[in-house]
C-alpha cells in the first residue's frame, strides 16, 4: 500500500495473526475525516461514520463481514434543499494475499468477485467502510415527503400547440 493509494479515512489492520475466534475491529471516523469524505462523495455533510466488523481466518487469507453506519447531510434532487438521512450497509469482504488469489473460473464475469488483496500483511478497514458507505448512497436523494410528479404534456389542457388550434379555430 502507498501513500498515493490510502484515501482519507484509512485503518491498516494487521492480518498475520487473527485468532481461530475471529478478531473484531471497530472504525470511529473522526470530524476531518468526515469532512474529507464529504467532499470526496459530494456530500453537503458526514456528521459521523462508524464501522465494526469481524475479521476470522480462511484458507486462502481472511473473511471481513460487519456494518457500516452514517449519519450524512445531502442535497434533494427534486428541491435541492438540504436533509439529514442515515446509511446502513452490511459488508461481507474476503480478502487474501495477491500470490495465493485464484485465477478466474471458467464461468461467466458476472458470478466471480475475486477477493480484495492483502498487502504487506494488511488490509486497509476505513477504505472498506468508505467504500460501503458510498455503494449506501442514493445516486438521487430526495428529501422525506418530496414527490418528483412528471406531468405528461398530452395530459394537459394546454400542450404546445394549443396556441395553434386556438388559432385555428378563430378562422
Amino acid at each position: 500500500m502507498t501513500p498515493e493509494t490510502v484515501g482519507p479515512l484509512s485503518r491498516l489492520v494487521d492480518v498475520g495473526n487473527v485468532p481461530p475466534a475471529g478478531k473484531h475491529v471497530h472504525v470511529h471516523a473522526t470530524p476531518e475525516e468526515c469532512t474529507a469524505l464529504a467532499k470526496d462523495f459530494g456530500l453537503a455533510g458526514i456528521e459521523a461514520l462508524s464501522a465494526d466488523f469481524t475479521l476470522t481466518s480462511t484458507a486462502k487469507g481472511v473473511h471481513v463481514v460487519g456494518q457500516v453506519k452514517a449519519s450524512i447531510t445531502q442535497i434533494c434532487v427534486a428541491t435541492l434543499e438540504p436533509f439529514d438521512s442515515t446509511v446502513t450497509e452490511d459488508v461481507e469482504v474476503d480478502f487474501a494475499e495477491p500470490d495465493g488469489m485464484p485465477p478466474e473460473p471458467p464461468t461467466e464475469m458476472h458470478e466471480y468477485e475475486p477477493p480484495d488483496e492483502i498487502i504487506n500483511g494488511k488490509v486497509d478497514l476505513g477504505a472498506v467502510a468508505a467504500e460501503f458507505l458510498a455503494l449506501g448512497l442514493d445516486p438521487y436523494p430526495r428529501k422525506p415527503g418530496v414527490d418528483f410528479e412528471f406531468k405528461d404534456p398530452a395530459d394537459e389542457e394546454l400542450s404546445p400547440f394549443a396556441a395553434l388550434n386556438a388559432i385555428k379555430g378563430k378562422k
